[in-house]
């Protein structure tokens, strides 16, 4: 049961038999004496008889102590009042009554709150508890042995924090060489300034704290990593160490051996800490080979683990990392998980086995595989739904934006990953590719090619920011395209690329919006004004990269520098970097806050647009949707029981 063990009832002694409260053999919890140690008064009065009067006087003292010894015994049990009451009397408990006295308001709705939070999570039990039961016995015991499994696994791995020996080698592409273009090594040198811009203010300001607010100088923590502190900071560590800032990274590592911390008693968000933390710290780990960022990963990979404990074994999106208990977004389609965030794990945690040896974080995301292979997809899309009790899909709503988006992207690089191995992870991203370009990619009257959002059948002509992704994944995915599609794949990039790059260019600030529409008139511009928007996102920048690395087209570096010249003019503050409200407005009305993913994700796509190709060559090397790069798994490289193959 959540929450701790509850014993069963069966196995609670009774008052009066052995183990009941301290009651010895011959004393009945009923007040009276009885049993064969001792004899009732009657039969003790006439055996008496016969005996001289001091051999009388020697029994009646013996059984005086007796009756004292049981008697004696109840009173000076602990809480013996209640005992007594409960015993002799069978007095039922006191009605419970609200508080009073001095307990003040917020006290009482704390208590509230938190019988609230007991009395839901004892129902979430009860329905866990229901659905495992209507399971098929085979599958329960295979649940039941994997579990075993696990635990001896850990055990192995981790026991006393001794981890199997992992020979380092350090992939190729760590340190990359100068541009031998000075223009465009003086533009990467601003670029390196930007970050040391970004992170001395950090450190000046909310060094420790998740992320910096620039134009208050403070730090700023969002709830999705709980009590979990640093973010930036891990975020950072494979920019700095890329970017040759070595102090920096220096001060970064000396700060995660000594303060990262995961046994926080809080929710997080499963998706943003696999992605940020997990992947910045195994990223941090290959590139450099320190072994702080190895222990920590694998740390916090079984801190998530119990985010996986549901009749499907997809995870619950929240976890309380020190209880184990987990729940799904409130808002969620009929208390679903989200396709995008179970499935933008499968990177991380495959290599999380790499590192451990612990096969457990593999068979998880494998399991998620499975789960999906055996549903149905409606027109061949996949749902951004999905129940993990019933195991079913939930509202169907197909987006390639947020609530999807790196689902698609996992899988690609999943097959990637694994030294093109991985056939089942190929076969489903080619599948779902073609799924999505014949039901939700369009074109507009002037000839931009979008992503629409597919809503239970209907088209709504709206494209994300995030969507914009799908550039440099068309553009990855281009070469292993089934049935020659390679050139077909690469145009659909370039298309998608100048559609995002029109919604930067459309606006004021060249600053691209939250979302961007195709209806009423208008083409590739924000029309609410809570889609305008712009928070220092990547994912154009990102996919300005792949095509520069595919096509060395000038243009892509172009666009690239333009979003630059952007950022300096109307994100730079004094204290940082800061996102803006509205990117169509002419004075930039800034939201105060500095992503981590500015440090880990915007800045290194620029900083590799501008660098040759040799630096973090994409065919040793996979970036995970937080930019953090982890390298293709070759075969021969695997680690089985510990051991470097």
């Amino acid at each position: 049961m959540p929450g701790g063990s509850l014993l069963p009832f069966s196995s609670v002694s009774p008052l009066g038999s052995a183990g009941g409260g301290g009651l010895g053999p011959g004393c009945s919890p009923g007040g009276g004496v009885s049993g064969p140690g001792l004899l009732s008064l009657g039969s003790a009065g006439r055996k008496l008889s016969g005996f001289r009067l001091t051999e009388k006087f020697v029994l009646l003292l013996v059984f005086s102590g007796f009756i004292t010894l049981c008697f004696g015994a109840i009173f000076f049990l602990p809480d013996s009042s209640k005992l007594l009451s409960g015993v002799f009397f069978q007095q039922p408990p006191p009605p419970q009554r609200p508080p009073t006295g001095p307990i003040g308001g917020e006290e009482e709705t704390e208590v509230g709150g938190r019988l609230a939070r007991i009395r839901e999570e004892h129902e979430r039990a009860l329905r866990e508890a229901k659905d495992t039961l209507n399971r098929a016995r085979e599958d329960i015991k295979k649940d039941i042995q994997r579990d075993k499994d696990r635990i001896m696994v850990q055990g192995r791995v981790t026991a006393g924090g001794k981890f199997p020996p992992h020979v380092f080698k350090q992939p190729v592409g760590v340190v990359g060489n100068e541009p031998s273009d000075p223009a465009v090594k003086q533009k990467r040198d601003t670029i390196k300034e930007m970050m040391k811009f970004s992170w001395d203010n950090y450190k000046r300001y909310a060094w420790g704290m998740n992320e910096l607010k620039p134009i208050q100088k403070q730090g700023h923590s969002s709830n999705l990593f709980g009590n979990i502190q640093g973010a930036t900071i891990v975020d950072a560590l494979d920019t700095l160490y890329i970017m040759g800032m070595m102090d920096e990274f220096k001060d970064a590592k000396e700060w995660v051996e000594k303060n990262l911390v995961f046994n926080v008693n809080a929710e997080v968000s499963v998706f943003e800490v696999n992605i940020r933390f997990v992947g910045g710290l195994l990223s941090a780990y290959y590139i450099s080979g320190e072994e702080v960022f190895r222990r920590k990963a694998v740390e916090l990979g079984e801190k998530l683990l119990p985010a996986f404990n549901t009749p499907t074994g997809i995870p619950w999106a929240l976890l309380n990392i020190k209880s184990g208990i987990g729940r799904n977004w409130p808002w969620a389609s009929g208390g679903s998980s989200i396709l995008a965030e179970f499935g933008t794990l499968h990177l991380e945690f495959m290599h999380l086995t790499q590192v451990s040896g612990n096969p457990i974080f593999a068979e998880k995301v494998m399991n998620i595989r499975k789960v999906l292979n055996r549903l149905d997809k409606p027109q061949g899309l996949y749902p951004n739904y999905l129940n993990p009790s019933s195991g079913q899909w939930g509202q169907h709503h197909v987006s390639v934006g947020g609530l999807g988006d790196s689902f698609y992207e996992y899988l690609l690089k999943a097959w990637l990953m694994s030294d093109k191995t991985d056939e089942e992870a190929k076969k489903m991203y080619y599948e779902a590719v073609q799924a999505v370009e014949t039901h939700l990619i369009r074109k507009s009257s002037s000839g931009l090619t979008y992503i629409a959002e597919w809503k239970g059948g209907l088209l709504e002509h709206k494209m994300g920011h995030l969507t914009c992704f799908a550039g440099g994944m068309f553009a990855l995915g281009a070469d292993g395209a089934p049935e020659d599609k390679t050139g077909h794949q690469i145009e659909l990039a370039a298309e998608i690329a100048r559609t995002c790059h029109e919604s930067y260019d459309r606006t004021t600030m060249k600053l691209g919006p939250e979302a961007f529409r195709f209806d009423g008139g208008v083409e590739a511009i924000a029309t609410r004004q809570n889609e305008k928007y712009y928070i220092l996102r990547p994912e154009v920048i990102e996919t300005y990269m792949y095509m520069w690395r595919f096509t060395h087209d000038p243009k892509y570096r172009q666009w690239g520098w333009e979003a630059v010249q952007a950022l300096e003019k109307y994100c730079r503050v004094e204290g940082g970097y800061s996102g803006v409200r509205d990117v169509y407005s002419a004075h930039p009305n800034h939201d105060d806050v500095q992503q981590s993913f500015y440090l880990a994700e915007t800045l290194k796509y620029l900083y590799l647009l501008f660098s040759d190709d040799d630096l973090l060559p994409l065919e040793h090397w996979i970036f995970n949707t937080e930019a953090h790069p982890l390298p293709i798994i070759v075969k021969s490289e695997t680690i089985q029981n510990g051991k470097s193959k």
